[in-house]
């Protein structure tokens, strides 16, 4: 083979990478978009006493799935997106994020620990439709991690409170993020017209704060754990939405998070559509 037929063949061979990774990622946002408007809906229901005893989480959001007609394809589908996005994130590891800075050794660190995330959240997902498990209820796995670190690790109170201080962090972070529009960064605004942008702008400002809000609020919980040597104060996702009822406002805060959160699926699907991947 040539010099000239070799660069042709690696060319040819990037172009197809580029097209399988392109795919697997928008799959993967889509499936988040889905499971955030679940939840976001859940949480409404819960807000207005109709719940029917499901948690606004992961798992409620497949048992949500599960008993629609066709549930069982689209928990698969669900499960095939989540492991799209897995496999995006996996190659930014590899390869680095999108943008003139994705190959930065953080960049690659944070997309790692997403990939191993949405492995997981892929695993259990399976797990659900086989009948072999599921993602269980958030809080309940908050607190047993919290209790299983506090009482098995060297100083795990303090790991917990880290953690806890971390998400509040993540948290801080995403909402600044969301308010100075740096999402805007990834995403291919020259495809859109100026009245889609402004839309998509406004999408991401709110769903990307609601989602700030409710990281912020279960790390708030998580260190408050820690610093108090009590497991049974950490809350996963439901919990921290309960929480919300118990403000002086009652539910109404729990509702404009909820929607929100809403909000925020439809800015995954947005990403989906228009995201540099």
């Amino acid at each position: 083979m040539t010099a000239q037929g070799a660069r042709a063949t690696a060319t040819g061979n990037g172009v197809s990478r580029r097209s399988t990774i392109e795919m697997l990622g928008r799959a993967g946002l889509t499936a988040r978009g889905v499971i955030y408007i679940l939840v976001g809906a859940l949480a409404v229901q819960i807000a207005f006493g109709k719940s029917d005893g499901k948690e606004a989480d992961r798992q409620g959001a497949l048992q949500t799935v599960a008993k629609t007609p066709g549930g069982t394809i689209m928990l698969w589908l669900l499960a095939v997106g989540l492991a799209g996005m897995a496999l995006w994130r996996f190659s930014e590891v590899i390869w680095g994020q999108a943008g003139p800075d994705g190959q930065k050794a953080t960049k690659r660190l944070m997309s790692l620990v997403r990939a191993v995330f949405y492995s997981v959240v892929c695993a259990s997902t399976v797990a659900f439709i086989i009948g072999a498990g599921g993602p269980g209820s958030s809080d309940k796995k908050s607190k047993d991690w919290s209790a299983k670190a506090m009482h098995d690790i060297p100083l795990g109170r303090w790991l917990v409170l880290l953690v806890g201080l971390g998400l509040i962090a993540g948290g801080v972070g995403i909402a600044v993020r969301a308010l100075r529009t740096k999402f805007e960064k990834k995403l291919n605004t020259h495809q859109m017209s100026p009245a889609v942008r402004k839309g998509v702008t406004t999408v991401g400002v709110v769903g990307l704060s609601a989602r700030a809000v409710v990281y912020a609020t279960a790390g708030v919980f998580l260190a408050y754990a820690g610093a108090t040597f009590d497991p049974g104060k950490a809350k996963g996702v439901d919990g921290t939405l309960r929480q919300f009822t118990h403000t002086g406002a009652g539910p109404l805060v729990l509702v404009v998070v909820a929607i929100g959160l809403i909000v925020f699926g439809v800015y995954s699907f947005c990403e989906a559509r228009w995201r540099r991947v």
